[in-house]
């Protein structure tokens, strides 16, 4: 419900999809109050009203994108799977997705919110993409356990090594794709990544 138990008469679908594209695009610093107003078509009343602050809109938004574009990390959670192949689906699904010309080019968990305001400690905007960060690396670190214990990977295979190598290869994908890297060439080099698994294996 809305103050004063006003129902909302706006589309919250359709709000969360029109600021989803312009943090996105641009960053969450880089958008303004009056870019949001005007994207959402919604007066700062009812931004406030509805969603409490910048960073509160922000904070919905990053829900809203995980459970549409950003779903392509979900692969994680596949236990039915060979670890191998979900780290295939993982990173060959993001570049994919990462390159689809419908919508912004990269990924907004990796390019959105990640500077710090000065004079500032963590903000919400900050917050809410590093914690989705942290559980897709949490969520690939137990894939590569997994990978160990199926016989994928060397028992001695480092984990946080391996695990790192691959987070931060998907982290990567969005700076490439910013600037311009054609989609064959990642997927080329997700290849390579993939053969580096498939070379520690017994």
């Amino acid at each position: 419900m809305s103050p004063a138990g006003r129902p909302r008469t706006f589309d919250m679908e359709a709000v969360l999809d029109a600021a989803m594209l312009l943090f996105w695009e641009q960053g969450y610093e880089a958008t303004s109050l009056a870019q949001l107003r005007e994207a959402t078509e919604l007066s700062s009343a009812s931004l406030y009203g509805a969603f409490g602050s910048k960073e509160g809109l922000f904070e919905r938004v990053v829900e809203h994108y995980i459970a549409g574009p950003g779903s392509v990390t979900d692969v994680l959670a596949d236990e039915a799977a060979s670890p191998r192949e979900v780290i295939a689906r993982l990173l060959h699904g993001s570049i994919t997705m990462q390159t689809d010309a419908s919508h912004p080019r990269g990924c907004l968990v990796a390019l959105s919110g990640t500077n710090r305001a000065q004079g500032a400690d963590e903000s919400g905007a900050r917050k809410a993409v590093a914690a989705r960060r942290a559980r897709d690396r949490a969520r690939i670190k137990a894939c590569v356990v997994r990978g160990i214990a199926s016989g994928e990977l060397a028992a001695d295979t480092d984990v946080e090594g391996v695990t790192w190598m691959i987070h931060g290869f998907l982290l990567g994908i969005s700076t490439q794709v910013c600037d311009g890297a054609p989609a064959a060439h990642l997927h080329a080099a997700a290849d390579a990544v993939l053969a580096n698994w498939q070379a520690s294996g017994r």
